[in-house]
C-alpha cells in the first residue's frame, strides 16, 4: 500500500497540563496517509465550512481532541464538499469525479446514530482541512445531478442542516403525539439565534409553523422579516443570561435578569397568544434554559442537539411533568436521515443563502480568529480548498 501526501491545516496535540488549556494554532504543513484500500475513496474537498466543533478543537475545550483521540496531530474539517479522485475496487455507488457532501458521521452505533464525528473526535479520521483525504461511501452523499444550488450552499448544508432535520423530525413527531390524531393548531416555534437553528426555524415554517427567531443582530432580524419569520430582538432584553451562582448572591445582576425575563415573557405570551411555545429550539443551553422553559407552553417541546454557551442544565421534575413537557436531544443524524435532508432541500430550496466572504485556503487561520472572536458576518463561513 502506497502513501498519499497532502497539504493540510494540521492541529497539534497540546502539553500536558493540570489546569487551564492552552489554545492551539493551526499549522500548514505536509500531512501523510495510507492510500485508500478497496472499501475508501481519496477524494478532493473543494469547499468547506468552518464550525463551531471546530474553534472547540482549535481552543482545546471541552477536550484536547488529538489527547483524545491519542493522536499526536490531527486534521479537522467535518461540513464541506469533496470530489471523488479514486474510487476503491468494491465500490460501485460512487465514481472519479462524482461531486459529494461530507456527511460527517464518524463512527455510527449498530443503529447507524453517531457516536463519534469525523474530522473532529473520530479517531483516524481526516477532516477537510486537506488538499486530500480518504472517506467511506457511507461518508459521502452524492450532490443531486444538474444541482439548482451551487456546491457552497451544499458546504454549508453539511453539517448544520442535517443535524436541523434530524432534529426538527424527531421534536415535530413528539410534538404531534402529545395531541393523538387532534392537532388542535399550528405550532409556534421559536428558535435563539445559530446557524443549526436559522436552518430549523425555516424548515419549521415549511413544515406549517408559525416560527419565530431570536437574534440581536439587525440583518439577521431583516432576514427573518423578509422571509416571513417573525423576528425577535435580543436587545429588547440583553441581561436575559442566567448564571446561578451571580443570582444568588449579587442582588443588582438578580434584579436586571429578572426584569428582562419578565419582558421576554411578556413578549413571547403575546405572539403566543397566551399558550406559550410549541417547539422551543435551543442549541444556546446554560445561559437561556431557565427562560426557556417557562416560555414553554404545556405539551411543549424543548428540543437541541447543541450546548454552546453551556452544557449543564437543570430543570424542576415537577413542573415539568404537569406541563407534559418532553425534551429532546439529537447529535447529527443516521446516513438515511441525511439522504432525505438532501432530496428535500433539492425540492424545496431549503438550503442556506450565502454572505459575506469566502476565506482563500491561505486565509484559514484569519477564519479561524474571525470564527471565534464573533467577526464572521454569516452564520455559514465558507472557505475554499480546491478548484471548483
Amino acid at each position: 500500500m502506497g502513501i498519499v501526501q497532502t497539504e493540510a491545516w494540521v492541529l497539534y496535540e497540546g502539553p500536558e497540563t493540570k489546569g487551564r488549556t492552552e489554545p492551539a494554532e493551526l499549522r500548514r504543513e505536509v500531512f501523510s496517509f495510507p492510500d485508500i484500500t478497496d472499501d475508501e475513496l481519496l477524494v478532493e474537498p473543494i469547499y468547506g465550512c468552518w464550525e463551531a466543533n471546530m474553534t472547540h478543537a482549535v481552543e482545546r475545550k471541552p477536550v484536547d481532541v488529538c489527547r483524545l483521540r491519542n493522536e499526536k496531530r490531527v486534521v479537522i474539517g467535518n461540513a464541506g464538499v469533496v470530489r471523488i479522485l479514486k474510487a476503491g475496487s468494491s465500490i460501485t455507488s460512487l465514481r472519479e469525479g462524482d461531486l459529494c457532501m461530507v456527511f460527517c458521521n464518524g463512527i455510527p452505533d449498530s443503529m447507524g446514530y453517531p457516536e463519534r464525528i469525523l474530522g473532529y473526535d473520530a479517531p483516524n479520521t481526516i477532516g477537510v482541512l486537506a488538499k486530500r483525504t480518504k472517506l467511506k461511501p457511507e461518508q459521502l452523499i452524492k450532490i443531486p445531478v444538474e444541482s439548482r444550488h451551487d456546491p457552497q450552499q451544499w458546504a454549508a448544508f453539511s453539517l448544520r442542516y442535517i443535524t436541523a432535520w434530524a432534529n426538527w423530525k424527531r421534536a415535530f413527531a413528539c410534538w404531534k403525539l402529545q395531541f393523538d390524531d387532534e392537532q388542535p393548531h399550528a405550532p409556534f416555534v421559536c428558535a435563539w439565534g445559530g446557524g443549526v437553528s436559522l436552518a430549523e426555524i425555516m424548515l419549521a415554517q415549511i413544515f406549517g409553523a408559525e416560527a419565530a427567531f431570536i437574534s440581536s443582530n439587525p440583518e439577521r432580524l431583516k432576514l427573518m422579516k423578509e422571509s416571513s419569520i417573525i423576528p425577535i430582538d435580543k436587545r429588547l432584553f440583553k441581561d436575559l443570561s442566567y448564571d446561578e451562582q451571580r443570582y444568588d448572591t449579587d442582588p443588582e445582576f438578580r434584579a436586571r435578569y429578572l426584569k428582562s425575563e419578565k419582558i421576554f415573557l411578556e413578549l413571547i405570551s403575546e405572539l403566543t397568544r397566551g399558550r406559550g411555545v410549541s417547539i422551543f429550539v435551543d442549541y444556546i443551553g446554560t445561559p437561556v434554559f431557565r427562560a426557556t422553559l417557562k416560555a414553554l407552553g404545556s405539551r411543549g417541546v424543548i428540543t437541541s442537539a447543541g450546548w454552546k454557551k453551556g452544557m449543564r442544565t437543570s430543570s424542576i421534575r415537577a413542573l415539568e411533568c404537569m406541563n407534559w413537557h418532553i425534551h429532546v436531544h439529537t447529535h447529527y443524524a443516521r446516513y438515511s436521515q441525511g439522504v432525505e435532508a438532501v432530496q428535500f432541500a433539492e425540492e424545496n430550496g431549503w438550503l442556506p443563502k450565502l454572505n459575506g466572504r469566502t476565506y482563500k485556503w491561505d486565509e484559514v487561520p484569519d477564519l479561524a480568529r474571525d470564527y471565534a472572536s464573533g467577526a464572521t458576518s454569516s452564520y455559514f463561513p465558507i472557505y475554499e480548498i480546491g478548484q471548483a
